[in-house]
């Protein structure tokens, strides 16, 4: 009796599971797109707190959605960043976290202000050790055209552009030996060639953002990334580090500003933002989760996406 009642509840569970497998489907076939891209960041936590999950979610998503790539945007290692290409970190932090099968694509990651605080030169190198990490450069661009659909993704170091952290050398000791108007003359040599039909750039670091977090990060990026965006038009710039999710349309400007949430560990959002009126923000959440981009020829999308798999909110733009 105990067997057959045992084997009934585990045929309620299997049957149950599979629903909601179906229905996860169902609402992520939505997603899918010519071109589909994960963005990811603020990870790194040795599969605590909600990164391990949420990777296996990003991994079961990618079964009904095909990306591309993994964009990782930053502190893929908390807190100090990796010493070396053989630091435990690589293992503890990403490949046996993020070792679903769907997720054995390239991932294209830059350098947030916590890998600033270890050897920056390691986690370039590491793609010399692993083939999916693909990172040729401390900013780089890569494009994609598929079915009538081009896009193109600008990678930016933004760690070396905050004075900030450029002036506190003992612990962010390459920072300040980066070429900051070489970064943002490649930036505005890059985007005045792109000839894609959508244009994304993503940096660690947020131009706009409610949060607690020192002020002069974002106004040092409005100072010396604000202008250039906003002269070529960019549809989206696409940020991390806050660890939750914000949408914000600044005062004059139409690039839709993004702040991606943590993939592991997220924070709420401050009750006493530190945001100007001209941070125009339309969404805020303060859930871990990750992004998906879907373009095609009319469309851009940005989904996010939280740690239960629910689409919680979509930005979009529209070509005619």
């Amino acid at each position: 009796m105990k067997t057959t009642l045992r084997t009934a509840l585990l045929t309620l569970l299997l049957c149950a599971t599979s629903v909601l497998s179906a229905q996860n489907a169902s609402r992520w076939a939505q997603l899918e797109g010519p071109l589909t891209f994960y963005i990811a960041n603020d990870l790194g936590r040795n599969g605590y707190y909600d990164q391990r999950p949420v990777a296996e979610l990003m991994g079961q998503m990618a079964e009904t959605v095909g990306p591309e790539c993994v964009f990782a945007a930053g502190d893929v290692h908390h807190f100090d960043g990796v010493a070396s290409t053989a630091d435990p970190l690589w293992m503890t932090n990403y490949e046996t976290i993020y070792a679903h099968p769907e997720l054995m694509i390239n991932w294209h990651p830059i350098l947030g202000n916590h890998e600033y605080r270890g050897s920056t030169q390691a986690v370039l190198d590491y793609s010399h050790v692993s083939r999916r990490w693909q990172m040729p450069a401390r900013y780089y661009t890569r494009s994609f055209t598929k079915k009538s659909t081009s896009i193109r993704f600008i990678l930016l170091d933004t760690t070396p552009l905050i004075t900030r952290y450029r002036e506190d050398s003992d612990t962010y000791p390459d920072a300040v030996k980066q070429d900051v108007d070489r970064q943002l003359a490649w930036l505005d040599s890059t985007l005045t060639a792109a000839r894609e039909q959508w244009v994304v750039v993503i940096g660690h670091h947020p131009v706009y953002a409610i949060t607690g977090k020192d002020d002069s990060e974002r106004t040092d990026l409005q100072k010396c990334l604000g202008p250039i965006l906003r002269r070529h038009h960019v549809d989206m710039y696409v940020a991390g580090h806050i660890h939750n999710f914000q949408h914000h349309r600044a005062k004059g400007s139409d690039t839709d500003y993004v702040v991606n949430s943590s993939a592991s560990l997220a924070r709420p959002i401050d009750s006493k933002p530190s945001a100007t009126p001209n941070d125009g923000l339309r969404f805020a959440n303060g859930t871990e989760g990750f992004s998906v981009v879907t373009a095609d020829s009319k469309q851009l999308r940005l989904s996010f996406i939280d740690k239960k798999g629910n689409i919680i909110y979509t930005i979009s733009r529209t070509k005619k």
